[in-house]
């Protein structure tokens, strides 16, 4: 077998996922928090980029800092001349004044020594309370750690009650792990540990570190002196049936009248079936929105939200620092070329979001103009042909990203959505149908509210064509209950 060297050329094509493609996609999909997160960890690492505008202010401040200075020690070393003076001084020319230099080390020596000045004291009156001033939440944890100290229970005792409050969920309920774990780490007998439960059981707020639904409103039924024999057993082997609201079917199981039956339930209604949510430690989130739509007239215009974002520029330190050493003017263009790439990255990513709001604008134009219900069916795909970008691109861009709008701030995810059809022949966005199913639930009477075949009616009316199970699921989304648990009966 011969062998032979040969030359080839070859022509072909391939997608290489350079350093900086892979930033600006990065950066297209982080949301506002996060990108400002991003911008303030590359300003920590790469010396060369400075915010503009705190750099634009620091001169003015220190300019202000020194007329202060100076208009201070002046003060303390002349005296006012009279009126007459001073209309003199204004006479003499620029040239014939004698500027005078500050003695800055005198300056700062009689500072030191100087006694401190009183600090201003308010009126009690006009302070906030003790209360007001707090800055943190208390959490369900340490609120029952805070009973327990307080009821004195010997080490061992109290060693158990730490366990059990450490393993509660935020609803207060002590699902996992067994008593008989919580026992053989604590080094104590069970026995004890269900003592220590039943104790913290009556702790505030009453029914937590219960174990099951029935147990929690046991506890709260024990508490308020209402566990008769009616709605214990009601609590024990009627749960299934007072969620479903079938109180004829309690009824005749108990051998009671229906009457009964409705006072009892009355009392379980006021129970809280999740007691520890009162003390949630979550903090509610504030949504900034990236771009805003304000409408002129009869048109809307798409206009970034730039607050909070660092104006980043680079630094003209380190652009004149370019003539020093060979290694000092590498690492600097290196760090140029990063900053460079950044702030045209950002740029990007600002242009192809005002975009992808105006082509949203141009679909959704009837939403803006007259609310939810006019809502349109609409798909990634629409967008990306109207604006010549990739489908992947525009769900980046859509994700995690607001816009204010005159109907409220909404996610640019919100405006894509599925086609309901109509009997017509036309199609209905899928959050506009969401829409009319919770307006007729919320019109509907209490005493008898519609089945979802009732909504499906209602919907065909409307001339709007859909299955019982898809208002269904709308109405599992939503957040809604079905007829049977929505139904009131007192």
């Amino acid at each position: 077998m011969s062998m032979e060297i040969k030359q080839h050329l070859k022509l072909s094509q391939q997608l290489v996922m350079t350093p900086q493609l892979q930033q600006a996609i990065k950066l297209l999909q982080l949301s506002r928090m996060e990108l400002v997160d991003l911008v303030r960890e590359e300003m920590m690492e790469n010396p060369v980029l400075e915010d503009g505008v705190e750099s634009s202010q620091e001169q003015p401040r220190e300019a202000d800092a020194e007329m202060k200075a100076e208009a201070q020690i002046q003060g303390e070393t002349e005296t006012p001349a009279p009126p007459e003076t001073r209309d003199t001084e204004k006479e003499v020319t620029a040239d014939s004044q004698v500027t005078q230099e500050i003695d800055w080390e005198s300056y700062l020596e009689n500072y030191s020594s100087a006694p401190p000045t009183s600090s201003y004291k308010a009126n009690s009156e006009e302070l906030p309370s003790l209360e007001a001033t707090l800055t943190k939440r208390v959490s369900l944890f340490d609120h029952l750690v805070w009973q327990l100290k307080l009821s004195n229970l010997p080490p061992g005792e109290e060693a158990a009650g730490m366990l059990i409050i450490g393993n509660l969920d935020l609803d207060g309920y002590l699902k996992e792990p067994p008593l008989s774990e919580i026992a053989e780490e604590g080094g104590v007998p069970i026995e004890v540990v269900e003592a220590v439960l039943s104790r913290i059981q009556q702790y505030d707020p009453i029914g937590c570190a219960a174990r099951s639904l029935q147990e929690c409103l046991l506890v709260q039924a024990r508490h308020v002196g209402a566990d008769d024999e009616i709605l214990v057993k009601m609590l024990t082997d009627h749960i299934g049936n007072l969620e479903k609201k079938n109180y004829q079917a309690i009824a005749r199981d108990l051998k009671e009248s229906l009457d009964e039956i409705y006072e009892a339930a009355k009392v379980i209604m006021t129970f809280d079936p999740r007691p520890g949510r009162e003390y949630t430690t979550e903090e509610p989130h504030y949504i900034t929105p990236d771009v805003y739509i304000h409408k002129l007239g009869d048109k809307y215009f798409v206009v970034p939200n730039d607050d909070g974002l660092p104006k980043l520029k680079i630094s003209s330190f380190y652009r004149t620092a370019l003539g020093g050493s060979p290694k000092a003017r590498e690492y600097i263009q290196d760090k140029l070329r990063s900053a460079q790439w950044l702030i045209r990255s950002i740029q990007q990513r600002q242009r192809t979001i005002v975009k992808v709001t105006e082509s949203i604008i141009k679909f959704q134009h009837d939403f803006f103009d007259k609310g939810i219900a006019h809502l349109k069916p609409l798909i990634l795909r629409d967008v990306a042909e109207d604006i010549s970008m990739h489908e992947s691109t525009i769900s980046r861009v859509t994700t995690n990203k607001y816009v204010h709008t005159p109907q409220g701030i909404f996610e640019l995810k919100f405006f894509f959505n599925s086609g309901i059809s109509r009997t017509d022949g036309d199609e209905v966005a899928s959050q506009a149908v969401k829409t009319k199913i919770k307006q007729i639930i919320d019109a509907e009477d209490p005493r008898h509210p519609h089945s979802d075949q009732k909504i499906v009616d209602l919907l065909r009316d409307q001339t709007i064509d859909i299955a019982r199970r898809t208002v269904a699921k709308y109405r599992e989304q939503l957040g809604l209950l079905s007829s049977s648990k929505r139904k009131q009966l007192f």
